[in-house]
């Protein structure tokens, strides 16, 4: 579990810059949350701002156990305008099948995000995202199962106080020496009420090593602590045989308050 102190070292530096920095809050920009929906927003962070987006994951019922819960961490950062790196990590995946458990650190991506078009009036901001694996996991997967390699096509866009987010998958999973490639579909629709945001979401993934589909229904609520900190909670419920039968989650997002670097004048 050799992930577990950077995700603990990490979090300790993120609550610390948080209780360091209450007077910088108030002109630092708005975080700009991925989770917790299955859907990633088109549009990106604050340019030259950290963002962590962490959080658990409790689940029950699937295809490889009977139990899991995992930690998850995605660390983002916008390095231009239309350009995003990030890094999404699982330091801590517990996992039960019938009366045997195991342990295990989950898998590592590392991707990039490019906007191609901005958003406005009733135009959507459209993006596209590259991910690659790039550490290895024994840890069950969830119904999604994992890839070595995928491409997003990503759209939001806000009609009539709701904002809409929605997602075009294709993945290439792989089992040995087999590759098959995996299609998927996300549609978020999120609705503010003061502090509060309600977001409701309806996702599709084809299961081409199982021969099956995974089709989900995700209900979440968010607060907004702060316009950097948002904190949230949801579950989400499998509507296939082969989907995970029903999944709970926690987390946050906190966007540090301090740019990395300086604007260039």
């Amino acid at each position: 579990m050799k992930f577990v102190p950077i995700f603990l070292f990490t979090m300790f530096c993120a609550f610390a810059q948080l209780s360091f920095a209450q007077s910088a809050t108030n002109s630092a920009p708005d975080a700009n949350p991925g989770r917790p929906t299955v859907s990633t927003p088109a549009t990106l962070t604050p340019v030259g701002y950290l963002q962590f987006e962490n959080g658990t994951l409790f689940a029950e019922h699937s295809t490889e156990f009977s139990r899991r819960f995992g930690t998850s961490q995605v660390m983002k950062l916008t390095v231009l305008s239309r350009l995003e790196l990030f890094l999404q990590s699982e330091p801590l995946a517990i996992s039960n099948f019938e009366v045997k458990r195991a342990i295990h650190e989950g898998e590592v991506f590392a991707g990039a995000q490019g906007i191609l078009f901005y958003g406005a009036q009733s135009r959507p901001t459209v993006s596209v995202s590259y991910i690659r694996r790039v550490h290895v996991s024994a840890a069950p997967e969830l119904d999604i199962g994992t890839f070595q390699q995928s491409g997003l096509i990503l759209l939001s866009e806000d009609v009539h106080g709701f904002h809409v987010d929605t997602n075009a998958v294709v993945a290439e999973q792989t089992q040995g020496a087999i590759r098959r490639a995996q299609f998927g579909q996300t549609f978020s629709i999120s609705h503010p009420l003061g502090h509060f945001t309600i977001s409701a979401e309806i996702w599709h993934f084809s299961q081409p090593l199982l021969h099956g589909n995974a089709v989900g229904n995700l209900w979440a609520v968010s607060y907004s602590v702060r316009k950097n900190l948002v904190v949230d909670a949801g579950f989400d419920h499998g509507l296939t045989k082969t989907s995970t039968r029903w999944e709970t989650f926690v987390g946050f997002t906190y966007l540090l308050p301090h740019r990395l670097w300086m604007n260039r004048h």
